[in-house]
């Protein structure tokens, strides 16, 4: 029995009073009237729990602007795309005229049963977030997995902006090797310029930590000027932009014709990636279109090469004076991947110079099966044969002075 059944009971059997009752109970005595009322006139179907929507609203969303909520809605989940309450109210503001609230339209979908409710997660205020606070001051770069028509698997190299959320690159491979990260680098900055720094996670193509050197995208990054950072072993939070990218990416693909070949998958990617900068609004950026955000401010760019100098300074003990041999980093400007597209490795034509992209790493692997493993010969016998080259050159250079103990003389 509910509390109102109960309370009309006992005034009408028990004579108790109607103050007594409100006050007992914590309710209002205008609560008990109208009750009372209701059982007098329809006796006991009076008093069941009535709907408390108003009559009429004048200020109701009009059936025809809901109508084009839920339509609008369908098709973007048709393509792939965004479909949440403010991705529509940014669709709806496109057409002109009057836009509904974002809360408005989430209402919309909840009552047309649209909307899946999600567990709880976790807490967005948890995460320490950061932003680069220019365009190009930082990329973010990984590789993700998809399938072809033909059920073979391929990976998918994305390079993003992390101020702007541009997607500066997205190219597909049969198996990403450290030949194609230099590639996709150096084409993400024919199109929109150099990093400052560029951050990626631990795999075998973007770090050589877990094998005691650094790995062709390292070494090219390191002759550029340019930083390079790698998230924490098991942390993919840190490069959650671009991992946060693939979702996007995937849910856009899985509603396109399978791919059959990695020609088709390559234009599939360059569609989406048109509509990605320039016709998609993303939520974290004020809903502009991450080509607008990046055109807004100035480009950050890389840093200049700092010069270096190795240890073929030597001095002449037996005169008491310096004799400076000093070789540095500049002595050649071409970098491995210049070099391997080129006719012929010119670069190191000198026995006294070395390459700039000649780093401790590659000079001290100890053998060359490292490096091999690293640039896989069997597919590109041009960076394989480049990096043996540069080799033998280092050997030439220091083979004079190996038992030379003489401190670097500074300032090169």
């Amino acid at each position: 029995m509910d509390v109102g059944r109960y309370l009309v009971e006992a005034h009408l059997r028990e004579g108790r009073p109607i103050g007594e009752l409100a006050r007992t109970h914590g309710v209002h005595r205008s609560w008990l009237y109208k009750l009372l009322g209701r059982y007098r006139r329809e006796g006991a179907a009076g008093l069941l729990a009535r709907s408390r929507r108003p009559k009429s609203s004048p200020r109701a969303m009009p059936l025809a602007v809901a109508d084009e909520i839920v339509a609008l809605r369908a098709r973007l989940l048709a393509e792939g795309l965004d479909a949440g309450a403010l991705t529509i109210q940014w669709h709806l503001s496109r057409r002109g005229g009057g836009v509904p609230s974002a809360s408005s339209i989430i209402r919309v979908l909840r009552r047309r049963g649209l909307v899946v409710p999600e567990p709880r997660k976790r807490p967005r205020s948890s995460f320490i977030r950061f932003a680069a606070a220019l365009p190009n001051e930082l990329w973010q770069t990984d590789a993700t997995h998809w399938v072809l028509g033909d059920g073979s698997a391929v990976e998918i190299l994305n390079v993003i902006d992390d101020h702007s959320r541009l997607l500066v690159a997205a190219t597909p491979f049969r198996t990403v090797k450290a030949a194609d990260a230099v590639a996709v680098f150096h084409q993400g900055a024919g199109r929109v310029g150099y990093p400052r720094a560029l951050l990626s996670d631990n795999a075998a193509v973007f770090s050589g930590a877990s094998r005691q050197g650094k790995v062709l995208l390292e070494t090219e990054l390191l002759r550029l000027g340019i930083g390079c950072k790698h998230a924490a072993p098991y942390h993919p939070q840190t490069c959650g932009k671009v991992e946060r990218f693939h979702q996007t990416q995937k849910r856009w693909l899985a509603k396109q014709p399978p791919a059959a070949t990695l020609e088709e998958l390559s234009a599939q990617l360059d569609r989406q990636r048109l509509y990605y900068n320039l016709h998609r609004p993303h939520r974290a950026i004020g809903r502009r279109t991450p080509q607008e955000v990046f055109d807004a401010k100035c480009k950050a760019g890389r840093e200049r090469p700092r010069r270096r100098c190795t240890s073929a300074c030597a001095t002449t003990r037996s005169t008491g004076t310096a004799r400076s041999r000093c070789v540095t980093t500049r002595g050649c400007t071409t970098s491995v991947w210049a070099c391997a597209t080129a006719a012929s490795p010119s670069c190191c034509s000198s026995p006294t110079a070395r390459c700039a992209s000649s780093t401790p790493t590659v000079s001290s692997c100890g053998n060359w099966s490292s490096i091999r493993r690293a640039t896989t010969s069997a597919s590109r016998p041009d960076v394989y044969d480049v990096l043996r080259h540069r080799l033998r050159c280092r050997d030439t250079s220091h083979s004079g002075q190996r038992g030379n103990r003489t401190p670097t003389a500074k300032g090169g």
